[in-house]
């Protein structure tokens, strides 16, 4: 073998790496190709499943599919003898290059966790709540009439004894609530906010861990700590505590699997002797904050030896388990941290502490000589307003942590259980100067790597991807939600449904949100309305059109960019379902009459879409989605009949809201024809003038947008689509209100709520609706990666099989360049104009098709890697490009770039 050869790199299993703990019964397994050989594609590929990595290789296996012909390389289920439960399986693949000879194999394992819920024989524990509370609450001054109503987080624990030598150790661990699990004085794993938050009445996740290297021969012990999060704090945005959407207080599970020499196993669960006492986090919230009293800490509750005489015995809480499943996508983690930029002294002696960022995560504060007693406190903010933290817009959320010292010299404080969206932190109560080196931002989300990159010669634009990124990376928080400081922080479907397409090019999202849609699905009302949010907490309205439609929307898209068709398999009826509601309150095909709530163009700016263009807009989008999945599955009489629907909308939409002589669009705005020319719901003789107005109305408001939640992510798409990628530049660049270069220029570093959310005229926006970290505005990246830079696909590809790259070259730039690390393998498409050329250069994966639009106003002088292109590689030749086919493999082209450019 050499290194040129074709080589299968990425292995995944349920779209994850070396998953441990998967209750899947027939788990995917998916690989990615490389090779630096141009032309290489794989011809056939062999999977084989044994016990062990030695039996991998000494043939004793248990499932092996042979060498099978084809390209496939996604998504392959495991067809061997059934899973048993807490087993670990290696998998080997083996793939054929175009040549037909073998190449080195590359191998990963799973894990599956507890496959049945009868055998989890534990129940959940929690702590007595008729016990005596602790004799020392927290200062009245650090009790608000909200935080007054929060209780101390508990620590549980128990010994055990391991009398011989142990080879394996699993433990599988769930809350109602949040849970932090210790064994022998050290935390198990470094989940943030475990389990995470899911529609806890259908499915509750749990997590497995590898606990034998914290395990020894004789006495042991394990604990956890227990706080209320998502299942009995304070939840969205209503202003008491809603401890009736789930439960009253936490409660922890835990069943712990010890494999020894001898072959012999045992388990050790959580039952009724536990035992529980209150520690020093006197109380823990999402919304308002973490109280922590290190006077309070317990030295060594979680080690052996520790004499718990004095605790109080657990109560049995409950024994069901059908709730309990294996966590599905990668969990919340600390995956950065921010040094703090600047630390400025207040005259009323606290401090305002610059993270230089808007992140979402907590502060770790280091204190130093501090007496026992000191009370210091932390408050957050995304802004200053005159010097001081601006806190209005987060209305009922306090976002306040305090930590009383215990006088041990050097302390460092930072919260468990909470999180906040935060640029800047005010430190009070500090003793001494707070210099910059104590204070460090730990920033906190989905674990969902990295997978793009994008970057241009335009600083301002360069500026705008990395505050899409933080914008994604702050919230996407077990849930995709809307924002991260205030009391809201919800699964809003339209948000995530126009922001999933730049998610994706940002990042893996495909178990995070796969995982999602089985919460969607399970919130479906009877009637087939999806609620606007997921988890169905706050808000209990049918959805809105453009939010509802996220049910169809989002498994579609997933589809088409991971090729995952069991996330479209699971969410089919209720994607019909969804239709079928819709079209039984509207049965005219115009959606005039409400069946929940409606938001139309949600934070429009300076232009109004008629409410029923946008929902029958939508509704006829649903209903192709629905007929395209159909015909997927091979639901034929269901694509058959969708199909007519969607046509039947669609001419509805055209008799009822467009002007088929004048190209014009009922209301007349930016969004209407939009929705209209990306939907595909205009007669094509329409077409060039509603181009041409929507055109008009950008150039009338001196280009300026007036789009809201529903039109932004069309906007630049659908121009460059229809020729005018001139007016998408420009609005890109347009750095006066309203556009994204205007927050910028004013200093955001995420992507803001509303356009207005603070202008040089009014200042900040009145706060009962002014998030400065909300990614739905910012869903313009996709046409960052995909228009700029020129990364798209076929519209039947699936996972970037079929690639087509268009770079928009120009635009006021030099250069742009981006990369995607998609489900296929690497794809990379970067221009720059450079001594009268445009210079492109593109990276094709094997086993992916793709062409190449070239702009030129010399087609024939087009030049691949220094020689003339061939004609048999020539798709389609204009007076202004030449499209070329190409294959795997990394392609240099040099043309004369277009007049326009050229000026």
């Amino acid at each position: 073998m050499t290194d040129s050869a074709l080589t299968p790199y990425g292995l995944t299993c349920e779209m994850l790496d070396e998953p441990l703990g998967l209750d899947e019964p027939s788990p995917r397994l998916s690989w990615k190709l490389r090779s630096a050989r141009r032309g290489d594609v794989q011809s056939a590929y062999r999977l084989t499943v044994a016990l062990t990595e030695a039996d991998l290789g000494s043939g004793r296996l248990i499932w092996d599919t042979g060498r099978v012909t084809g390209p496939g390389t996604l998504l392959v289920p495991y067809d061997g003898p059934p899973l048993q439960s807490s087993t670990r399986y290696h998998w080997r693949v083996t793939v054929w290059d175009a040549r037909g000879e073998e190449t080195a194999p590359a191998g990963s394992w799973f894990e599956t966790g507890l496959l049945h819920p009868d055998e989890w024989q534990a129940v959940w524990i929690a702590r007595d709540r008729d016990a005596a509370p602790p004799q020392d609450p927290p200062a009245a001054q650090d009790r608000s009439e909200r935080t007054r109503h929060l209780t101390y987080c508990p620590h549980l624990r128990r010994a055990f004894t391991i009398g011989k030598p142990l080879v394996r150790a699993r433990a599988y661990v769930s809350a109602r609530g949040l849970y932090e699990l210790r064994l022998n004085g050290r935390r198990v794993g470094d989940a943030e906010l475990a389990p995470g938050w899911t529609e806890y009445r259908h499915r509750v996740p749990y997590q497995t861990y590898d606990v034998g290297d914290l395990l020894h021969e004789g006495e042991n012990a394990i604990g956890a700590i227990l706080a209320d999060g998502w299942w009995s704090g304070f939840v969205g945005f209503d202003s008491r505590r809603q401890a009736q959407h789930y439960g009253d207080a936490p409660q922890l599970i835990v069943r712990l699997l010890l494999d020894f020499a001898d072959g012999s196993r045992r388990w050790v669960a959580s039952d009724g002797e536990w035992r529980e006492h209150a520690g020093p986090i006197r109380y823990s919230d999402m919304l308002m904050g973490e109280y922590v009293d290190a006077r309070r800490d317990l030295p060594g509750w979680d080690e052996p030896g520790y004499d718990d005489h004095d605790w109080t015995p657990v109560v049995v809480a409950g024994s069901g388990t059908d709730v309990l499943e294996a966590a599905a996508d990668r969990p919340v983690r600390v995956l950065d941290e921010l040094p703090a930029r600047s630390v400025e002294r207040r005259p009323d002696g606290g401090f305002i502490v610059d993270l230089g960022q808007n992140m979402v995560g907590r502060v770790r504060l280091t204190v130093r000589g501090a007496p026992a007693g000191q009370r210091i406190r932390v408050r957050h903010a995304e802004i200053l307003d005159d010097g001081g933290l601006y806190v209005d817009n987060l209305r009922t959320a306090e976002a306040t942590d305090v930590y009383v010292t215990a006088g041990r010299g050097v302390e460092v404080f930072e919260p468990r259980f909470t999180f906040h969206g935060f640029r800047y932190a005010e430190v009070t109560g500090y003793p001494g100067d707070l210099v910059p080196a104590d204070v460090t931002g730990r920033v906190l989300h989905s674990d969902t790597p990295w997978t793009g990159e994008f970057a241009c010669s335009d600083e301002t634009v360069t500026r705008l991807q990395s505050n899409i990124r933080w914008g994604q990376r702050g919230n996407f928080v077990s849930v995709p939600t809307d924002c991260p400081q205030r009391d809201e922080r919800l699964g809003w479907l339209a948000d995530a449904q126009v922001f999933l397409p730049t998610a994706c090019r940002n990042a893996d999202v495909s178990a995070f949100f796969a995982r999602w849609m089985r919460d969607v699905v399970d919130a479906q009302h009877a009637d087939g309305a999806f609620p606007d949010v997921v988890p169905e907490i706050c808000m209990t309205r049918e959805g809105a059109p453009a939010w509802g439609d996220g049910g169809v929307i989002i498994p579609w898209h997933l589809y088409r960019e991971y090729g995952d068709r069991r996330v479209l398999e699971r969410a089919f009826p209720a994607m019909k379902a969804w239709v079928d509601h819709v079209h039984r309150a509207n049965p005219g095909l115009l959606w005039r009459h409400r069946v929940g709530n409606h938001y139309g163009d949600w934070l429009q700016v300076n232009a109004e879409t008629p409410r029923d263009v946008v929902a029958t807009a939508y509704f006829a989008r649903s209903a192709e989605l629905v007929a395209r999945t159909a015909e997927v599955l091979g639901a034929e009489p269901d694509a058959k009949h969708y199909d007519a629907l969607h046509t039947a909308i669609r001419d509805a939409f055209i008799d009822a809201f467009v002007d088929t002589a004048e190209g014009r669009v009922a209301g007349g705005t930016q969004t209407g024809y939009l929705l209209a020319l990306a939907f595909g719901l205009l007669p094509e003789r329409a077409i060039p003038a509603a181009v041409d107005r929507l055109a008009a109305d950008i150039e009338a408001r001196d280009h300026h947008l007036t789009t809201g939640f529903v039109g932004v992510a069309l906007l630049c798409p659908v121009l460059a689509a229809h020729g005018r990628e001139d007016l998408a530049y420009a609005l890109l660049h347009q750095d006066t209100f309203p556009s994204w270069a205007y927050s910028i220029r004013h200093d955001a570093t995420t992507i803001w709520e509303r356009w207005d959310g603070w202008t040089e005229e009014h200042g900040i926006k009145p706060p009962a609706m002014n998030s400065f970290n909300h990614y739905s505005l910012g869903s313009v990246g996709e046409w960052l990666y995909g228009g700029v830079a020129g990364i798209g696909q076929a519209p039947g590809s699936l996972a970037y099989r079929d690639l087509r790259f268009a770079p928009a070259v120009g635009g006021g730039l030099t250069w742009a360049r981006a990369r995607q690390e998609t489900a296929r393998g690497t794809v990379e498409c970067g221009w720059s104009l450079e001594a009268g050329e445009v210079r492109i250069r593109v990276a094709v994966p094997p086993g992916a098709d793709a062409t190449l639009t070239v702009p030129t106003e010399a087609p024939d002088g087009v030049r691949q890697d220094g020689a003339p292109v061939r004609d048999a590689h020539v798709v389609e030749r204009s007076d202004r490009s030449l499209t070329v086919r190409l294959g795997s493999g990394t392609h240099d082209f040099t043309a004369t770039p277009p007049a326009a450019v050229r000026s």
